[in-house]
Parts: C-alpha cells; sequence; structure tokens
C-alpha cells in the first residue's frame, strides 16, 4: 500500500447553507460541486485540495460535542493574520498561533459547526512547492 497523497478532506455540518455561506467567505470562492441538502466541495491552494462540507445526517459516526480527533493544517504564509481573519468570520479559538519549531507555526479554530481548522506556516511546503515550480 503507498499512500499517495490526500484527496478530500470531509467535515460535517447540520446547516449546510451557514456552512455554504461561511466557507465561501473563508476561501474567498464558491463551490465548484453542489449536491443541494447533502454536500458541497471546494478546490483550494496551490494543488487544488478538495474540501469538502457534508450534512452531519450523513456522517459515518457521531458528530458535536468537544473538538476531538484529526487536524487539518492548511498552509499559509502568515499564521497569525489567518487566525485573526478566521475568528474575525465567526470561527473561535482553538489553539493559538504558535512555534513549533525554526520555519514551523501553527494555530487551529473551532469553524460554526464544531470542526477544527486548523492553518501552519510550514517551511517544507514551500520548499516543495518552489521545487515543483
Amino acid at each position: 500500500m503507498t499512500l499517495r497523497g490526500l484527496t478530500t478532506v470531509t467535515f460535517f455540518a447540520d446547516d449546510l447553507d451557514a456552512a455554504r455561506a461561511w466557507y465561501t467567505g473563508v476561501f474567498e470562492l464558491e463551490p465548484y460541486f453542489v449536491r443541494d441538502g447533502a454536500y458541497l466541495e471546494w478546490r483550494v491552494g496551490d494543488y487544488q485540495h478538495e474540501f469538502g462540507v457534508l450534512n452531519s445526517r450523513f456522517a459515518p459516526h457521531g458528530v458535536g460535542g468537544p473538538a476531538s480527533g484529526a487536524i487539518v493544517y492548511w498552509a499559509v504564509d502568515d499564521v497569525e493574520a489567518a487566525w485573526h481573519r478566521l475568528l474575525g468570520l465567526g470561527a473561535t479559538p482553538h489553539d493559538k498561533p504558535t512555534e513549533r519549531g525554526p520555519g514551523y507555526v501553527t494555530a487551529s479554530v473551532l469553524d460554526p459547526f464544531g470542526n477544527v481548522l486548523g492553518v501552519m506556516l510550514n517551511q517544507h511546503y514551500h520548499d516543495v512547492l518552489a521545487a515543483v515550480r
């Protein structure tokens, strides 16, 4: 088995209209794929990674309650600015911007639907991006 990379990150929300409005504001673009009442998907970033929001009623596990599980970190150039922008859009703090070592800073918020959304300055990401360009 070879893991070839992330395909789609899926978050959950009870209110897809509210999720669409919030994430359209975060990404500054409309979803490219919409299945009314069920699923939304955007392609985001340098590699057009897929980010989906699934109606919570279709979740294969329980959702809601305190934050738990994995944190997906999106690469950004300025963690502090990204964190404050997300808070300004209605997210709540989860983990304040913290340097994790030279070239690595992380932060995370809870979106209005209870999902953890991470942002990260990751020197390795920038090195790989520069190599491919």
